[in-house]
């Protein structure tokens, strides 16, 4: 994993693009453009709300964002977590692999509890996060209605350093 340039956005975009359909892993319910994204990238502060890209045979296939939790001062040792795989590159163990190395970054970036909030039905995305020791810390039931279906948003968290 590497920090993300100016120059990767719009693999980032791409790929975040391509778990729209699936309607599993956002609430976008329409492609994103990257003048869209422009604002939530320059957010990003490599040394405490980093974006990273990950590369192979050089090009990005995966992404993860930590992101400010709540943007108040009594959660800057929270962080939100999201990680992004394109479509070539999803069931190979990739997320495993860069959960792990996200959770190693967490103590130099001075985080000590990590959340995120995956969709209830993302039962993949779940299991990865719980195989990494995180819990269900609540549902939010129903908040989401996409094709006319509703569906609720679980909150996963973790207490990485003390």
């Amino acid at each position: 994993m590497r920090i993300a340039s100016d120059k990767d956005l719009e693999t980032i975009v791409a790929i975040y693009n391509s778990t729209i359909p699936s309607r599993q892993s956002t609430a976008d319910t329409l492609e994103v453009t990257v003048d869209s994204k422009l604002e939530w990238f320059r957010q990003h502060d490599p040394k405490k709300t980093p974006l990273y890209v990950h590369e192979e045979n050089g090009e990005v296939v995966a992404w993860v964002s930590f992101q400010s939790f709540y943007g108040r001062p009594a959660y800057d040792h929270t962080a939100e977590i999201s990680i992004y795989i394109a479509p070539e590159s999803r069931g190979k163990g990739l997320g495993k692999s860069l959960l792990k190395e996200s959770l190693e970054l967490t103590k130099q970036l001075d985080i000590k509890t990590v959340v995120c909030f995956i969709f209830s039905h993302n039962t993949p995305s779940i299991k990865l996060f719980k195989s990494f020791g995180f819990d269900e810390w609540g549902m939010l039931p129903n908040v989401a209605e996409m094709d006319g279906k509703e569906y609720s948003l679980s909150i996963i968290g973790k207490r990485v350093n003390k």
